[in-house]
């Protein structure tokens, strides 16, 4: 599998763990997602990315390590940092599972609900 394709995979997965945090309202649009309602990205052309604009996964330079950023809006109601820490945890999680490597996780959040 290449990088690109784990790149993927792995974004798609930590999208999962995230979503299921308890206080995550959802993952931060990125431009394809605000622009899918369009009628063209709406007829679901081969290849668009599956709405984890706010997951980017990739390689760092000059290591094998994966690095990982998420971009969150939580819910009102607990502290963000405590929900930060357990996005960055299930994040790492999710990575570990498919890699069995560590990875660094970056969490922002950009908003609240």
């Amino acid at each position: 599998m290449s990088d690109r394709d784990m790149s993927r995979a792995l974004a798609d997965a930590v999208m999962e763990a995230v979503l299921d945090t308890p206080q995550v309202a959802f993952l931060r649009p990125g431009l394809v997602d605000l622009l899918r309602s369009s009628a063209l990205l709406g007829r679901g052309l081969p290849g668009a990315p599956k709405g984890s604009g706010g997951v980017q996964v990739r390689r760092q330079q000059g290591s094998a390590a994966w690095s990982v950023e998420v971009h969150v809006v939580l819910h009102r109601g607990r502290r963000a940092l405590d929900v930060t820490r357990e996005v960055r945890s299930a994040a790492a999680a999710a990575v570990g599972r498919m890699t069995g490597e560590a990875a660094e996780v970056r969490v922002t959040v950009t908003g609240l609900v």
